[in-house]
């Protein structure tokens, strides 16, 4: 039996413009016939991954980077390698290469790079240091090591959001948890802000406006889905870490938000609802509930939203999917669905459950 927490969470944000597309718009999705308001999960799981930066040590952590010799290297200056010498910086990328990870040939007088992007652990950056200053690299056995190394050991975050190395798939890992792309419970239609700026130095001269620009805005009720498979993080991250790493992803996705254009519009809020439950047969998205987009009304969107979200869960559950194992939420629409707590109760109550699931299972 594998264990699912669902983390459903309604937030309002004022102007803003969080998530850009290649036109510097807000991005938009059209769902249910009509255009909402979206911020894609590469951007939210990025916003994610930087308050994990509070929320977990630094060794817990990987980092997304062409510059993994680089990394190797300071761990071998750590292990006791020299920083003077040159060698150090040649035996971490022989060994990189001989664990799979592809590199490219660097220019005169610039460092050697991998030639994608690769998400590497400070546990395995070093291990693979310790072994390439150790080991024999022109022994047949020290690649069979140093791929271990890189396999062995995975940060949260490689855990959570997996890993993929097109030069060897063997390196590759599934990702435990997934995050939807965040869209408006109700139809949007973009706006302009029409602004200028003036020339201080200028402008006891009447000389008008130095710059002139638009910036395109909108504002919404978002719906946002994230869920982790907790079974999944037991067989990579051990049993004895799943619940608090559950408890901490929570903390992160609820409170987190994706910076773009955050010093012109100050959007950042709090949720209005987060409903999350632990589940025993599979994830489940309660997008649906607003495929009939929110009508505008006097009361705004929040309040219909938080409505249509426990009365179409509840539609769900009667004729699809079980109730939910255990259920916590933020909310009066959910309240007699779930044990209503305030956000850190909420948290602390969650990670004992799922600790209490792990062991039981």
């Amino acid at each position: 039996m594998s264990i699912y927490i669902d983390f459903h969470v309604l937030q309002t944000v004022p102007p803003s413009c969080v998530n850009r597309d290649d036109m510097g718009s807000p991005k938009t999705a059209v769902y249910g016939g009509s255009v909402r308001a979206r911020v894609s999960s590469q951007s939210w799981k990025h916003a994610m991954r930087e308050e994990f930066k509070r929320l977990f040590t630094e060794e817990e952590l990987g980092l997304r980077t062409k510059n993994v010799v680089e990394m190797v290297e300071k761990e071998m200056f750590a292990a006791g390698g020299d920083p003077d010498d040159k060698k150090c910086n040649e035996l971490a990328a022989k060994a990189l290469e001989l664990a799979g990870i592809k590199l490219k040939s660097a220019k005169k007088d610039e460092p050697v790079k991998a030639e994608a992007l690769f998400f590497m652990s400070k546990k395995q950056a070093k291990a693979i240091a310790e072994h390439a200053l150790e080991l024999d690299l022109k022994a047949k056995e020290t690649k069979d090591i140093l791929k271990k190394d890189l396999i062995d050991n995975p940060s949260v975050d490689i855990a959570l959001f997996g890993r993929m190395a097109a030069s060897d798939p063997t390196l590759n890992y599934d990702a435990a948890a997934q995050v939807s792309h965040a869209i408006s419970t109700h139809a949007v239609q973009n706006e302009y802000d029409y602004f200028t700026a003036v020339d201080d130095l200028q402008k006891e001269d009447n000389a008008g406006a130095a710059h002139i620009d638009t910036v395109e805005f909108n504002s919404s009720t978002l719906y946002r889905y994230a869920t982790v498979n907790a079974s999944e993080l037991v067989k990579t991250i051990g049993a004895g870490s799943t619940a608090e790493t559950v408890k901490k992803f929570g903390q992160a996705f609820i409170c987190s938000m994706p910076t773009g254009k955050e010093n012109s519009f100050a959007n950042r809020t709090f949720p209005d609802t987060v409903y999350v439950t632990i589940r025993s047969d599979q994830p489940v998205n309660l997008c649906g509930a607003f495929e009939k987009p929110i009508k505008r009304s006097e009361n705004g969107y929040a309040e219909e939203s938080e409505k249509q979200l426990a009365e179409y869960a509840e539609k769900v559950y009667s004729r699809f999917a079980a109730e939910p194992v255990k259920a916590f939420c933020i909310g009066d629409s959910f309240a007699d669905k779930a044990i209503s707590l305030p956000l850190n109760e909420l948290l602390d109550e969650l990670e004992k459950e799922v600790d209490a699931e792990i062991n039981e299972v």
